[in-house]
């Protein structure tokens, strides 16, 4: 039972980060393209949904990493079995991915800091430095996205005992 209640933790966890990083991605930000607001508007409400969003997605991601540390900690107690079967492989390699995912995370907190998000609040910016921020934070949005759907793709692989 605690096996199951683990894993459900796990998986409702990976919905949050991954369901919300994909609405924001694939639903949201086509919809503002298409409405009739300025860029610096467009990329006030992507910062207000960001926000909004950080707070259940960074407990969220906090607890997928927790728990997949649980989940994984057989395989991670025996490294000799990390690198010898097809499971300890894709954990691996869903380890890394995990670290990269990270990262990128870092990185697009670090470029929408609070003092860059109340520069575009107060519209302290010019044109030209909103949309260079704003193509930074379409590119690790999308490196988020890619990376979380191969972990989950990975998940997937070690839940079939691949």
């Amino acid at each position: 039972m605690e096996q199951a209640v683990m894993t459900w933790i796990h998986l409702v966890s990976a919905a949050i980060w991954v369901g919300g990083s994909l609405f924001i991605g694939a639903v949201l930000t086509p919809i503002l393209k298409k409405m009739s607001m300025s860029l610096e508007e467009r990329i006030q409400m992507m910062i207000k949904v960001g926000r909004q969003f950080n707070k259940i997605a960074v407990p969220s991601l906090i607890i997928l990493i927790a728990t997949g540390i649980y989940n994984s900690s057989f395989v991670l107690s025996n490294p000799d079995l990390l690198f010898s079967t097809s499971y300890g492989i894709f954990l691996f390699i869903k380890i890394i991915l995990v670290i990269a995912l990270i990262i990128a995370f870092v990185a697009h907190l670090r470029i929408i800091r609070k003092e860059i998000e109340d520069k575009i609040m107060s519209k302290e910016m010019t044109e030209i430095q909103i949309r260079k921020l704003r193509k930074k934070m379409i590119i690790l949005g999308e490196i988020i996205v890619i990376i979380s759907v191969a972990i989950l793709f990975f998940a997937a692989l070690l839940d079939a005992g691949v």
